[in-house]
Protein backbone atom coordinates (compact mmCIF):
# COMPACT_ATOMS: atom_id res chain seq x y z
CA UNK A 1 0.00 0.00 0.00
CA UNK A 2 1.55 3.51 -0.48
CA UNK A 3 1.09 6.37 1.52
CA UNK A 4 -0.37 9.75 0.60
CA UNK A 5 -2.23 12.44 2.47
CA UNK A 6 -5.49 14.29 2.32
CA UNK A 7 -5.00 18.02 2.35
CA UNK A 8 -7.94 18.85 4.74
CA UNK A 9 -5.29 16.97 6.76
CA UNK A 10 -3.78 20.77 6.45
CA UNK A 11 -7.37 22.45 6.76
CA UNK A 12 -6.11 24.16 10.21
CA UNK A 13 -3.15 26.02 8.25
CA UNK A 14 -5.52 26.77 5.60
CA UNK A 15 -7.75 28.47 7.33
CA UNK A 16 -5.77 30.31 9.07
CA UNK A 17 -4.58 31.90 5.97
CA UNK A 18 -0.86 30.16 6.30
CA UNK A 19 -1.20 28.07 3.89
CA UNK A 20 -3.01 27.63 0.71
CA UNK A 21 -4.20 24.01 -0.92
CA UNK A 22 -1.26 24.73 -3.97
CA UNK A 23 1.76 25.79 -1.18
CA UNK A 24 0.49 22.38 1.38
CA UNK A 25 2.13 20.36 -1.42
CA UNK A 26 5.43 21.21 -0.52
CA UNK A 27 4.98 20.26 3.36
CA UNK A 28 3.45 16.99 1.83
CA UNK A 29 6.50 16.42 0.03
CA UNK A 30 9.15 17.64 2.60
CA UNK A 31 7.35 14.99 4.93
CA UNK A 32 7.56 12.11 2.79
CA UNK A 33 4.12 11.58 0.92
CA UNK A 34 4.21 9.73 -2.32
CA UNK A 35 0.95 11.43 -3.15
CA UNK A 36 -1.65 14.22 -2.12
CA UNK A 37 -5.38 13.92 -2.42
CA UNK A 38 -7.65 16.85 -2.87
CA UNK A 39 -11.19 18.19 -1.27
CA UNK A 40 -13.19 20.85 -3.08
CA UNK A 41 -10.87 23.29 -4.46
CA UNK A 42 -10.85 26.97 -2.54
CA UNK A 43 -8.90 29.21 -6.02
CA UNK A 44 -7.99 32.23 -4.39
CA UNK A 45 -9.47 35.10 -5.90
CA UNK A 46 -9.40 36.13 -9.41
CA UNK A 47 -8.12 32.45 -10.76
CA UNK A 48 -10.96 30.09 -11.89
CA UNK A 49 -11.21 26.35 -10.66
CA UNK A 50 -10.27 25.10 -13.87
CA UNK A 51 -7.10 27.51 -13.53
CA UNK A 52 -6.34 26.51 -9.85
CA UNK A 53 -6.19 22.41 -10.96
CA UNK A 54 -4.05 23.67 -13.85
CA UNK A 55 -1.92 25.24 -11.32
CA UNK A 56 -1.65 22.42 -8.72
CA UNK A 57 -1.34 19.99 -11.61
CA UNK A 58 2.09 22.08 -12.25
CA UNK A 59 3.34 21.42 -9.16
CA UNK A 60 2.10 18.00 -8.13
CA UNK A 61 4.59 17.39 -11.87
CA UNK A 62 7.07 20.25 -10.30
CA UNK A 63 7.32 17.98 -6.99
CA UNK A 64 6.64 14.56 -8.33
CA UNK A 65 4.14 14.36 -6.12
CA UNK A 66 1.05 12.81 -7.81
CA UNK A 67 -2.47 13.68 -6.72
CA UNK A 68 -4.26 10.50 -5.82
CA UNK A 69 -7.81 11.15 -5.91
CA UNK A 70 -10.33 14.36 -5.55
CA UNK A 71 -13.06 14.09 -3.52
CA UNK A 72 -15.73 16.64 -3.65
CA UNK A 73 -19.35 17.35 -1.92
CA UNK A 74 -22.50 16.44 -3.33
CA UNK A 75 -26.40 15.49 -3.05
CA UNK A 76 -28.05 13.46 -5.19
CA UNK A 77 -30.96 14.12 -3.53
CA UNK A 78 -30.63 18.13 -3.57
CA UNK A 79 -33.69 20.25 -4.48
CA UNK A 80 -31.71 20.98 -7.66
CA UNK A 81 -33.21 17.74 -9.05
CA UNK A 82 -31.31 14.87 -10.30
CA UNK A 83 -30.18 15.94 -13.49
CA UNK A 84 -28.76 18.96 -12.43
CA UNK A 85 -26.48 17.45 -9.57
CA UNK A 86 -25.09 14.80 -12.25
CA UNK A 87 -23.87 17.42 -14.18
CA UNK A 88 -23.15 19.54 -11.70
CA UNK A 89 -20.35 16.28 -10.54
CA UNK A 90 -19.85 15.78 -14.41
CA UNK A 91 -17.84 18.82 -14.47
CA UNK A 92 -15.92 18.21 -11.22
CA UNK A 93 -14.87 15.16 -13.38
CA UNK A 94 -13.22 17.24 -15.25
CA UNK A 95 -11.50 19.02 -12.76
CA UNK A 96 -10.53 15.80 -11.50
CA UNK A 97 -9.09 14.88 -15.42
CA UNK A 98 -6.86 18.16 -15.18
CA UNK A 99 -5.73 17.51 -11.62
CA UNK A 100 -4.44 14.42 -13.00
CA UNK A 101 -5.96 12.29 -10.71
CA UNK A 102 -7.80 8.72 -10.93
CA UNK A 103 -10.43 8.48 -8.93
CA UNK A 104 -12.88 11.00 -7.73
CA UNK A 105 -15.60 11.03 -4.58
CA UNK A 106 -18.64 11.72 -4.20
CA UNK A 107 -21.13 12.29 -1.62
CA UNK A 108 -24.08 10.29 -2.54
CA UNK A 109 -26.72 12.08 -0.06
CA UNK A 110 -27.33 13.96 3.05
CA UNK A 111 -30.41 12.99 3.82
CA UNK A 112 -34.18 12.97 2.88
CA UNK A 113 -35.31 15.66 0.31
CA UNK A 114 -37.68 18.06 2.15
CA UNK A 115 -41.16 17.50 1.86
CA UNK A 116 -41.29 13.56 1.38
CA UNK A 117 -43.41 11.42 3.49
CA UNK A 118 -42.49 11.08 7.16
CA UNK A 119 -42.43 7.22 6.64
CA UNK A 120 -39.97 7.48 4.06
CA UNK A 121 -36.66 6.58 4.04
CA UNK A 122 -33.13 5.03 2.69
CA UNK A 123 -35.13 2.17 0.71
CA UNK A 124 -37.38 4.45 -0.75
CA UNK A 125 -34.46 7.10 -2.38
CA UNK A 126 -32.22 4.30 -2.92
CA UNK A 127 -33.12 3.79 -6.48
CA UNK A 128 -32.70 7.42 -7.54
CA UNK A 129 -29.22 7.40 -5.32
CA UNK A 130 -28.11 4.43 -7.81
CA UNK A 131 -28.95 6.23 -10.94
CA UNK A 132 -26.92 8.76 -10.37
CA UNK A 133 -23.98 7.34 -9.24
CA UNK A 134 -24.03 5.37 -12.16
CA UNK A 135 -24.91 8.10 -15.03
CA UNK A 136 -21.74 9.97 -12.53
CA UNK A 137 -19.37 6.50 -13.17
CA UNK A 138 -20.20 5.97 -16.77
CA UNK A 139 -18.99 9.90 -17.68
CA UNK A 140 -15.71 9.33 -15.40
CA UNK A 141 -15.56 6.40 -17.07
CA UNK A 142 -14.90 7.94 -20.50
CA UNK A 143 -12.07 9.78 -19.13
CA UNK A 144 -10.64 7.16 -17.28
CA UNK A 145 -11.41 7.60 -13.72
CA UNK A 146 -12.58 5.53 -11.08
CA UNK A 147 -15.61 7.36 -9.15
CA UNK A 148 -16.60 6.13 -5.16
CA UNK A 149 -18.81 6.82 -2.50
CA UNK A 150 -17.65 7.34 1.08
CA UNK A 151 -19.19 5.93 4.16
CA UNK A 152 -19.73 9.76 5.10
CA UNK A 153 -22.51 12.29 5.75
CA UNK A 154 -24.73 9.64 8.40
CA UNK A 155 -27.21 9.39 5.71
CA UNK A 156 -25.42 6.85 4.13
CA UNK A 157 -22.77 6.13 6.58
CA UNK A 158 -23.65 2.38 7.43
CA UNK A 159 -21.74 -0.45 4.84
CA UNK A 160 -25.18 -1.83 4.33
CA UNK A 161 -26.81 0.53 2.79
CA UNK A 162 -23.43 2.04 0.91
CA UNK A 163 -23.06 -1.82 -0.19
CA UNK A 164 -26.80 -1.59 -1.72
CA UNK A 165 -25.73 1.62 -3.63
CA UNK A 166 -22.57 -0.20 -4.63
CA UNK A 167 -24.10 -3.55 -6.11
CA UNK A 168 -27.12 -1.57 -7.91
CA UNK A 169 -25.12 0.47 -9.79
CA UNK A 170 -22.96 -2.50 -10.73
CA UNK A 171 -19.89 -1.16 -12.22
CA UNK A 172 -16.34 -1.92 -11.65
CA UNK A 173 -15.32 1.54 -11.82
CA UNK A 174 -17.55 2.47 -9.28
CA UNK A 175 -16.89 1.45 -5.90
CA UNK A 176 -15.88 2.52 -1.81
CA UNK A 177 -13.38 5.30 -1.02
CA UNK A 178 -13.09 3.64 2.72
CA UNK A 179 -13.03 5.61 5.69
CA UNK A 180 -11.69 3.35 8.40
CA UNK A 181 -13.23 5.99 11.41
CA UNK A 182 -16.34 7.15 9.54
CA UNK A 183 -18.52 4.18 10.63
CA UNK A 184 -18.40 5.22 14.47
CA UNK A 185 -20.60 8.05 13.31
CA UNK A 186 -23.39 5.55 12.61
CA UNK A 187 -22.00 3.53 15.64
CA UNK A 188 -20.68 0.56 13.81
CA UNK A 189 -17.89 -1.65 13.92
CA UNK A 190 -15.25 -0.85 11.91
CA UNK A 191 -13.88 -3.82 11.40
CA UNK A 192 -16.89 -5.82 10.63
CA UNK A 193 -17.90 -3.13 8.09
CA UNK A 194 -14.83 -3.09 6.33
CA UNK A 195 -14.91 -6.89 6.19
CA UNK A 196 -18.39 -5.83 4.36
CA UNK A 197 -17.12 -3.52 2.05
CA UNK A 198 -13.62 -4.89 1.29
CA UNK A 199 -14.52 -6.38 -2.10
CA UNK A 200 -15.42 -2.93 -3.24
CA UNK A 201 -12.62 -0.38 -1.68
CA UNK A 202 -11.23 1.98 -4.90
CA UNK A 203 -9.41 4.28 -2.25
CA UNK A 204 -8.75 4.23 1.87
CA UNK A 205 -8.88 6.87 4.45
CA UNK A 206 -6.72 6.31 7.45
CA UNK A 207 -8.49 8.40 10.85
CA UNK A 208 -8.90 7.48 14.00
CA UNK A 209 -11.62 9.00 16.92
CA UNK A 210 -10.90 9.26 20.38
CA UNK A 211 -15.19 7.81 21.51
CA UNK A 212 -16.67 8.46 24.76
CA UNK A 213 -19.89 6.49 26.15
CA UNK A 214 -23.04 9.00 25.52
CA UNK A 215 -24.12 7.42 28.77
CA UNK A 216 -22.08 10.45 29.84
CA UNK A 217 -21.49 14.18 30.41
CA UNK A 218 -20.25 15.56 26.74
CA UNK A 219 -16.66 15.58 27.49
CA UNK A 220 -16.54 18.92 26.10
CA UNK A 221 -14.11 21.02 23.10
CA UNK A 222 -14.28 19.38 19.61
CA UNK A 223 -16.76 16.70 20.52
CA UNK A 224 -19.69 15.86 18.09
CA UNK A 225 -22.09 13.12 18.72
CA UNK A 226 -22.83 10.02 16.70
CA UNK A 227 -26.38 8.64 15.20
CA UNK A 228 -26.63 6.85 18.78
CA UNK A 229 -25.50 9.58 21.11
CA UNK A 230 -21.67 9.04 21.86
CA UNK A 231 -18.99 11.43 21.71
CA UNK A 232 -16.43 11.43 19.13
CA UNK A 233 -13.20 13.33 18.58
CA UNK A 234 -10.83 13.15 15.91
CA UNK A 235 -7.47 12.22 17.21
CA UNK A 236 -4.19 10.67 15.75
CA UNK A 237 -3.91 7.57 14.30
CA UNK A 238 -3.21 5.45 16.32
CA UNK A 239 -4.06 7.23 19.86
CA UNK A 240 -7.94 6.62 19.11
CA UNK A 241 -10.22 3.89 19.13
CA UNK A 242 -10.43 3.23 15.61
CA UNK A 243 -9.38 -0.37 14.81
CA UNK A 244 -7.10 0.92 12.30
CA UNK A 245 -4.41 -1.35 11.71
CA UNK A 246 -7.34 -4.35 11.99
CA UNK A 247 -8.89 -2.76 9.09
CA UNK A 248 -6.07 -2.17 6.87
CA UNK A 249 -5.49 -6.11 7.54
CA UNK A 250 -8.99 -6.82 6.45
CA UNK A 251 -8.30 -4.69 2.98
CA UNK A 252 -4.81 -6.45 2.11
CA UNK A 253 -6.58 -9.45 2.63
CA UNK A 254 -9.11 -8.35 0.00
CA UNK A 255 -6.50 -7.87 -2.44
CA UNK A 256 -6.52 -4.07 -1.80
CA UNK A 257 -3.02 -2.74 -2.42
CA UNK A 258 -3.22 0.85 -3.66
CA UNK A 259 -3.41 4.46 -1.70
CA UNK A 260 -4.45 5.45 1.73
CA UNK A 261 -4.55 8.58 2.41
CA UNK A 262 -4.14 10.44 5.80
CA UNK A 263 -6.99 12.47 7.20
CA UNK A 264 -6.29 14.17 10.58
CA UNK A 265 -8.68 16.57 11.79
CA UNK A 266 -7.93 16.46 15.42
CA UNK A 267 -7.52 19.10 18.40
CA UNK A 268 -3.50 19.11 18.15
CA UNK A 269 -1.29 21.01 15.81
CA UNK A 270 -1.78 19.23 12.03
CA UNK A 271 1.38 19.20 11.51
CA UNK A 272 2.15 17.34 14.92
CA UNK A 273 -0.85 14.74 13.75
CA UNK A 274 -0.18 14.41 10.46
CA UNK A 275 3.22 13.38 10.82
CA UNK A 276 2.90 10.94 14.08
CA UNK A 277 -0.05 9.73 12.33
CA UNK A 278 2.33 8.92 9.16
CA UNK A 279 5.08 7.52 11.05
CA UNK A 280 2.35 5.46 13.15
CA UNK A 281 0.39 3.91 9.72
CA UNK A 282 4.07 3.13 8.27
CA UNK A 283 4.35 0.97 10.98
CA UNK A 284 1.13 -0.39 10.63
CA UNK A 285 1.01 -1.23 6.80
CA UNK A 286 4.32 -2.74 7.35
CA UNK A 287 3.41 -5.18 10.14
CA UNK A 288 0.28 -6.58 8.01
Amino acid sequence: MKIGVSSYSFQQLISSGEETQLSVMKKAKDMGFDGIEFIDLTPPDGVSEKEYAEMIRAESERLSLPVIAYTISANLLSDAGLDAEVERICRKIDIAEILGAKCLRHDAAWGMPDGMKSHAGFEQVLPVLVEGCKRVTEYAESKGIVTMIENHGFFCQDSERVEKIITGVGSNNFGVLLDVGNFSCADEDSAKAAGRLAPYIKHIHAKDFHIKSGNSLNPGKGFFKSRAGNYLRGSIIGHGDIPVMQCLSVAKSAGYDGWVSVEFEGLEKCLDGIEIGFENLKNMINSI
